[in-house]
Formats: structure tokens, sequence, C-alpha cells
């Protein structure tokens, strides 16, 4: 090797080290009662391929973050368990983007792509911008935007079916406020707005809210346990059939409709390492 280029390598190596020594892992694990994404529950197939209606549906979720030193970059994973597509019972999450100061205010910018094993008509992409503002009297203000990418979002448009329709350009604002009102105690609030893209919305699927207001407590060492209450509106545009009836040649008798956008107190325990 050519002992300018190799003595440039070593320098650039070197150079490189501070920022690698800075670097941080962090990995978390956690136990819900029940997975809610924007209000609707993540899983809503039963055993005789009806609509589940208990309001204790537990998954098991997980992820990892890794911060590149003080560079603002990071890349992480975050897994659940699910059961909305049919072959398959994961979702992995996998993202990557950029934090830095704005003044008072901390930008994060980045994509994100949802993948579903066994069944990639969930596949969606989307990218990201957010804004957070803190204050220790006040709390903790957060604005963010997801940006769908994709051909499709969360098969909603079914284009991966052959459908012809597109979830792209499908939005989702969140507002999320969140403040410690005892030591160890937080309070944490959120109201998020899904716009589904024009093609989604001639299905019959509409435009709806969703909430998740609750509170946490950490016992520390990385230890918290959550309880909020989750939902969303528009709960008919989104029903699925929990008991189809008994059909007497006029109509269905006792025929019922169970949708995910229900409201749930959900409980959830989490580990920080």
């Amino acid at each position: 090797m050519n002992h300018v280029l190799a003595k440039t390598l070593s320098l650039a190596t070197l150079a490189a080290l501070p920022l690698w020594a800075s670097a941080q892992l962090t990995a978390n694990v956690s136990l819900t009662t029940d997975y809610k994404f924007r209000g609707q529950d993540q899983d809503v197939i039963g055993h005789n391929g009806l609509a589940k209606t208990s309001w204790f549906k537990p998954a098991i979720q997980g992820g990892i973050d890794y911060t590149f030193g003080e560079s603002g970059f990071y890349v992480g994973n975050w897994n659940s368990s699910v059961n909305w597509l049919n072959g398959n019972s994961i979702e992995s999450d996998v993202y990557g983007g950029y934090k830095f100061k704005a003044g008072p205010v901390d930008l994060d910018f980045g994509g994100l792509a949802y993948l579903y094993a066994g069944n990639s008509a969930g596949n969606t992409v989307e990218l990201y911008a957010a804004a957070t503002y803190s204050d220790d009297a006040l709390g903790s203000f957060t604005a963010k935007y997801s940006h769908t990418v994709s051909k499709d979002y969360f098969n909603y448009a079914g284009h991966k079916a052959g459908s012809g329709l597109d979830g792209t350009n499908t939005g989702y604002l969140n507002l999320s406020y969140s403040k410690e009102v005892m030591p160890k105690l937080t309070f944490k609030a959120a109201v998020g707005y899904t716009f589904m893209s024009s093609d989604i919305r001639s299905l019959g699927f509409k435009d709806y809210v969703d909430y998740n207001v609750g509170v946490s407590y950490d016992f520390g060492s990385g230890l918290s346990l959550a309880g909020a209450v989750q939902g969303a509106n528009q709960q008919s545009a989104y029903a699925l059939i929990s008991n189809p009836g008994v059909d007497l040649g006029f109509g269905p008798i006792g025929a019922s409709t169970f949708s995910p956008n229900k409201p749930r107190l959900i409980v959830t325990l989490t580990k920080t390492l």
C-alpha cells in the first residue's frame, strides 16, 4: 500500500475514534395488554377468522437503538407481535435519522420502514419530521408528521394484490405532551390525525383522529409501568365482522361487528437496558 495513502487512512481512522467511542447502544423490551398503532388494534384475527373482541390481546415488543456519538445520526429496529395480516405474526420496524438543536427546539428528520414477514402486503415506508420543545415548568411538546412514500399504506389500498390503487401520500400528524406531575410519575397525552390517500378513501375508509391519554411510573433501573386509554373515532368505517349471525333467507340475524378503533385501557411494562 502507498505509504501516504496508509498514513491518510490511519489519520482518518483516528479522527473517527471519538465518534465511535461515544456511540451509544440501548435496548428495550415490553409486555403490553394490547398493541394499538395510531389508535387501531394490531391483533384482530381470531381462530375462526372473525374479529377478536377481547380487551386483552397481549403483545411482546422490543428493539434496539444506536446513536453515532454526538453526530446526531441514529439507526434502530423495533418489533412487536401482531395478528392482522394472514401469514404474518410480527411487525419489524427499521428506521434511521438525524437529530439536532435549532435554538430552543429539538428537530428530528428520518425514514421508517414497517415490514411484515410472511405477508409483504402490509409493508409501508414513511418519511418523518418532528420538533420538540421542552421546559422544566411547562413540560415537553412534540409535533411529528409522517408521510407515506410506498405504494401502499398497511394494505389499505390493496396495491400489492393488484388493486391498482395507491396509499402513497397518506399523511399522519401527531401532537404529544408529557410532564412529570409527581416524582417518577409522568402524565402523557397525544392526539393524531390520519389523512388517507384519495385511493384509500374511495374504498370507504375515512380520515380519522386517534388519542392516547395516561400516566407512566418510573421504578428506576430502566423499569417503568404505563397505563393509558387509547382509541380513535370513525369506528364504523373500520368495522370488522365478529359474528356473521344466522341467515334465514331474509338477512342475517344476530350479526355483529367490532372496530379496531374502539377505546381500550392498555397497560404496558417496559425494561430499558
